[in-house]
């Protein structure tokens, strides 16, 4: 069974399909302004879903029930989660302002991880509609290193956290700042791909250093990145030319990229199924067992061939066209 999570304004959208080509889908959390969703393949009938100003709900029956979480976070605003590949009970958020937790126990009791608004660069971190505080955007645990957490800010730094030495790394030369999605790939240790404001980037050493292959690539307000599951030099993007045209329904003219190779450049993937342009707002991908889902204002659409074709997703996206999807998580 597969089982897609769509975190969108003001409801969680909860499409099954049991292997018969039928999908379901279900309403959860209505009424909540919800960030971010967490999903592990490997416990996957433990769900995580952050809210704005609500805090951190769980699922421990595969979506069909939530309970908000008894929590000390800074505060109830939970704008990223993630789940270690390494152990599905270790779990981290995020909060605003710009706090990272990590629970050992799938969400029963939180650390917090001192120290990250310590960093010499948190003096210029800011969420420009918010510009009096900032917050962490995205989580992503090394699938090589258990001990090594990559933590983007929104905006301001990409930094990294060593559990092993209980430590925050300041942000790498030629890292992104404005860091919207992070992403890393199982067979290529080392291998880390950012989605940013600022535009695309990728790093071969953990984060260390930075390139940044932008040839093709004519929308650098960057969102969602996701690379081939079997190679990585094969990546999928969404972006739009700001932050107006991604993210507001009525202004957005967003589009979908597609990187084939090491040394090729970006083709946008226009006439495939996937819509962009005018009227849509950036993506948000996912990958499960080598298939692509893809989520905006007009539904959400999945991909066999990693972009080359796309099919709609039925669902029930009456009165969504006007609203911006946060978060997609699917496990197969």
């Amino acid at each position: 069974m597969t089982s897609v999570y769509t975190a969108l304004p003001n409801r969680l959208l909860v499409s099954r399909d049991d292997g018969d080509s039928e999908w379901s889908q279900s309403t959860r959390l209505e009424g909540y302004d919800l960030e971010c969703v967490a999903v592990s393949p490997d416990a996957p009938d433990r769900a995580f879903v952050g809210t704005f100003e609500d805090g951190l709900f769980r699922s421990t029956d595969g979506g069909d029930s939530f309970d908000a979480l008894e929590t000390e976070f800074v505060s109830d605003t939970v704008m990223a989660a993630t789940i270690s590949p390494h152990d599905p009970d270790i779990v981290y958020v995020g909060t605003e302002p710009s706090r990272v937790y990590r629970s050992e126990d799938g969400g029963d009791s939180w650390t917090h991880l001192e120290g990250l608004v310590d960093l010499p660069s948190e003096e210029e971190w800011y969420f420009p509609p918010r510009p009096h505080t900032h917050h962490v955007r995205w989580l992503e645990v090394d699938p090589h290193d258990p001990d090594r957490l990559y933590v983007g800010i929104e905006a301001g730094a990409f930094v990294i956290r060593d559990e092993a030495q209980d430590s925050w790394q300041e942000r790498p030369e030629g890292s992104r700042i404005d860091n919207h999605s992070l992403a890393t790939h199982p067979d290529m240790e080392g291998r880390v791909y950012s989605a940013a404001g600022d535009g695309y980037a990728q790093s071969d050493d953990g984060g260390e250093t930075w390139s940044h292959p932008q040839s093709g690539l004519e929308h650098r307000y960057c969102w969602s990145v996701v690379p081939h599951p079997e190679d990585p030099e094969r990546v999928l993007l969404s972006s739009a030319s700001g932050a107006s045209s991604a993210h507001t329904a009525s202004r957005a003219t967003a589009y979908a990229y597609r990187k084939p190779g090491p040394d090729a450049d970006w083709e946008r993937l226009d006439n495939r199924g996937l819509p962009m342009g005018d009227g849509v707002v950036r993506t948000i991908f996912d990958e499960s067992e080598g298939t692509v889902y893809a989520v905006n204002n007009l539904g959400c659409f999945v991909s066999q061939d990693f972009g080359d074709s796309w099919s709609v997703l039925e669902a029930d996206w009456k009165g969504e066209e006007s609203k911006t999807p946060r978060g997609l998580v699917v496990v197969a």
